[in-house]
C-alpha cells in the first residue's frame, strides 16, 4: 500500500478534546440515524450471543458501549479525551460491570486477553504504523476463538478511507473473516482468532513493511 500524507501521523488526542470542548457529542453518536442503523447491524454481526470480557477502544460517550454491555459479562471501554470518557462513565453508571477508562491508542493497550474487541470508526485517524502495531496488539489479546470487530466509514471520514483501513486490519491481522456486512456508508468485518487447535497461518510483516 502507497503511504499518503494522510497515513503518515496520528491526530492527537489534543484533537479530540477540542472537539469535544466544542460539542458534548461532536459525531452526533446520540441522534444520528446512520449511528443508530450502524450500530443495530454491529450487534446483530456479533456471532456470540454472550463474551466474558469485552474491549471498546475509542467508545467516546458510550452510546454504543450500552450495547456491547448488554452482550457482556465485563466490558472494558477507553477513549483518547477526557470529555468523552467523563461522558460514557455517566452513560453506564448503572452497569457496574462495565469500566469505563481514559487510554491513548496504541501506548495504552491494556494487558488483560478478551475473547471480544470492538474496533469502531477510529483506526483512520491513526498513522499506518501506528495502525499496524495496534492491529498486532489487538490480535495478540485476542482469546483463543475470540472475535474482532471492524467497522467503519466508507467516506472518507479521517485521513484515509475506512475501506483502506479495513484492508490493513485483514491482511495484517491474517485472520479469517467470519463476517462480512458491506453498505454505501460503512463496511463491517468480523475477524475469529484461531482456536488450540488450529495453528497459525504465520508470521506478520514487520511494522510499515
Amino acid at each position: 500500500m502507497g503511504v499518503s500524507p494522510g497515513h503518515e501521523v496520528s491526530l492527537t488526542p489534543a484533537y479530540f478534546d477540542a472537539r469535544y470542548a466544542a460539542a458534548a457529542d461532536p459525531w452526533n453518536l446520540a441522534t444520528s440515524w446512520y449511528e443508530r442503523h450502524k450500530y443495530d447491524v454491529t450487534l446483530a454481526s456479533l456471532p456470540n450471543e454472550r463474551y466474558a470480557l469485552a474491549y471498546e477502544p475509542a467508545c467516546s460517550i458510550g452510546v454504543l458501549t450500552r450495547g456491547l454491555a448488554a452482550r457482556c459479562d465485563r466490558l472494558l471501554a477507553v477513549d483518547c479525551a477526557a470529555d468523552a470518557v467523563a461522558a460514557a462513565a455517566r452513560a453506564v453508571a448503572d452497569l457496574p460491570h462495565v469500566h469505563v477508562a481514559r487510554a491513548v491508542l496504541p501506548e495504552d493497550l491494556p494487558e488483560e486477553r478478551f475473547d471480544l474487541i470492538v474496533l469502531s470508526e477510529f483506526l483512520y485517524y491513526l498513522s499506518l504504523r501506528d495502525l499496524e502495531l495496534l492491529v498486532d496488539r489487538v490480535i495478540d489479546a485476542l482469546l483463543p476463538g475470540g472475535h474482532l470487530v471492524c467497522v467503519h466509514r466508507r467516506d472518507g471520514s479521517g485521513p484515509w478511507e475506512g475501506a483502506e483501513v479495513h484492508q490493513v486490519v485483514l491482511s495484517r491481522s491474517r485472520l479469517p473473516v467470519v463476517v462480512r456486512h458491506e453498505e454505501a456508508g460503512f463496511l463491517l468485518h468480523v475477524l475469529e482468532a484461531p482456536t488450540r487447535a488450529t495453528p497459525w497461518r504465520g508470521p506478520r510483516p514487520r511494522p510499515g513493511g
